[in-house]
């Protein structure tokens, strides 16, 4: 049985894909201070939190059992990536569900904080009748400046367009046809500054974009800009904030989220122009339901050992190029897993290329199959998809990914080349079919092997009274061999000889093959 933990009033309707698997135990906790939760969660498989509870270091350091860690939202400050990574503890979060729910507050505030309607409420409901006193601005024609063109800003920006209202955006890591088909004109951070009315900003929280609007980024904006944030606390510093409205250089301000949470005083309370929400973005129904339901079925994944869409700490996956390039991956683990066992020496650089079709696919998670594969055999702990690229990485393994258009024959080819202190090694791998994954190539020298099971390789000299004596020492220990194939570039040259066998060759057995006359080395290989 696995058991799931769930925290801060995670929706239950969202615990469906949990609770409808019968091995899979669902239990709800209460909030509990850091030690607490350090003293059960060695119990259990997974973790769902919101944001509430903090998984620090010593909670991951402790959930010996934890596979998975779930966030039933976007945001994941409260949780130790570096540890859970580390670890080998998989992060996903949710970060569809709730993209409607905070596009549309963040268009909520914007109307709320341009007609200055929070303030107008509180006036009639202390029983004046003020209408010259809230005198606002229209958005339409106004321009409004977007930081960040993610899920959210883009579908912020869908919305103001809407509103008539000009919109340009700051994003790096945006590309311009993308922008482009949103209508959306990419501009840097500093005309963003000068030419907006308005500012959203939908960003993490990150070193780089902490404090990004600060005072020096005041003194670039025009007189009377108006300032949004949903986004993460932090990113505006609070400070400088108060102090450019007071100056009427920012002529209001709503802020859905702060520095420092939660927060019930702060100077820009005391400011008429200010409005504010206490972290309310992804506070509808609607969003709280299919965060729960998505982070869910992220977590029957993750514990079903299958490679899950939405995680933290690698990348996330679109399900169209998870869909490509699923089949691949367990091939890529065994090329890898045989390259550990074929190569002698310390590991300098791993080198993946990809050929034929597969080089048009985004191949990311196939590299990432082939580091596990190889490095599992080798460390003495918890290699997967998490966190294989930092092991490799803190021993000094460099890993390349390249492709390369041609496949020599094969619709699609995976090399994987190693370099270690003493050998240069390379292994190729294909698919027939959609799941018939086979080993083509070993150093060059053209083979097909099913890699399953236990495999001899033996590099030898191409002449007579090879094979023969290999086969007899095998089968006089009752050893089967189901398959054999050899490899060889010309008459009389080094070849390639693998056998696939019912059971593992003795080592007696081994150093007998290799005293044979022209075999060069011999190797059991497990796959």
């Amino acid at each position: 049985m696995y058991k799931v933990l769930v925290m801060d009033g995670v929706a239950e309707e969202g615990l469906v894909p949990l609770r409808r698997e019968e091995d899979i135990e669902v239990v709800i906790g209460r909030k509990m201070t850091e030690d607490e939760l350090v003293e059960i969660i060695p119990e259990y498989d997974a973790l769902i939190v919101r944001s509430a509870t903090r998984v620090t270091r010593r909670v991951i350091e402790a959930g010996v059992n934890l596979q998975v860690i779930g966030r039933a939202g976007v945001g994941v400050d409260n949780i130790d990536l570096e540890a859970a990574t580390t670890r080998g503890i998989l992060v996903v979060n949710a970060p569809d569900g709730n993209t409607i729910a905070a596009t549309e507050h963040t268009i909520a505030m914007m109307l709320a904080l341009a007609r200055n309607i929070p303030q107008a409420v509180a006036r009639l409901k202390e029983g004046v009748w003020d209408k010259k006193a809230f005198l606002g601005v229209e958005l339409r024609d106004k321009t409004l400046g977007i930081i960040g063109l993610g899920r959210i800003g883009s579908s912020v920006a869908k919305r103001a367009q809407a509103l008539e209202m000009n919109v340009i955006a700051y994003d790096p890591y945006i590309i311009e046809e993308k922008a482009s088909t949103l209508a959306v004109e990419l501009v840097s951070l500093e005309e963003l500054f000068r030419r907006s009315d308005f500012i959203t900003v939908h960003l993490p929280k990150t070193k780089e974009s902490y404090h990004m609007i600060d005072e020096r980024a005041f003194a670039m904006m025009k007189d009377g800009v108006r300032i949004i944030n949903c986004a993460r606390g932090g990113i505006i510093d609070e400070d400088a904030l108060y102090q450019a409205m007071l100056s009427g250089k920012v002529a209001g301000a709503a802020l859905d989220v702060f520095e420092k949470e939660p927060c019930t005083d702060s100077p820009l309370f005391s400011l008429p122009n200010f409005i504010a929400t206490p972290h309310l973005g992804a506070s509808t129904r609607e969003a709280q339901l299919h965060v729960a339901l998505d982070v869910a079925e992220e977590i029957v994944a993750a514990l079903r050992g299958k490679l899950v869409k939405n995680t933290v700490n690698i990348p996330s996956i679109n399900p169209q190029v998870l869909s490509a390039v699923r089949p691949y991956l367990g091939l890529a683990e065994k090329l890898g897993k045989l390259q550990a066992q074929l190569v002698t020496g310390r590991i300098r650089k791993i080198e993946v290329i990809y050929s034929g079709e597969l080089a048009k696919q985004e191949v990311s998670p196939i590299t990432t199959a082939v580091v596990k594969g190889l490095l599992d055999p080798i460390l003495q702990q918890t290699v997967n998809f998490v966190n294989a690229p930092v092991l490799a990485k803190n021993r000094g393994i460099q890993v390349f990914q390249a492709v390369d258009g041609e496949a020599e024959g094969y619709t699609s080819l995976i090399t994987v080349k190693v370099y270690s202190d003493k050998v240069e090694k390379s292994v190729a791998g294909t698919l027939f079919g959609k799941e018939d994954p086979r080993i083509v190539m070993v150093d060059g020298y053209r083979i097909d092997v099913v890699p399953r099971g236990y495999i001899l390789y033996v590099p030898h000299i191409d002449k007579p009274r090879i094979i023969g004596p290999v086969g007899l020492l095998i089968g006089e220990h009752n050893i089967n061999i189901a398959a054999m194939q050899v490899g060889r570039k010309q008459i009389g040259g080094r070849a390639v000889m693998m056998l696939s066998v019912d059971a593992p060759v003795p080592e007696e057995t081994l150093a007998e093959i290799a005293r044979i006359d022209g075999v060069l080395d011999v190797k059991m290989v497990h796959l």
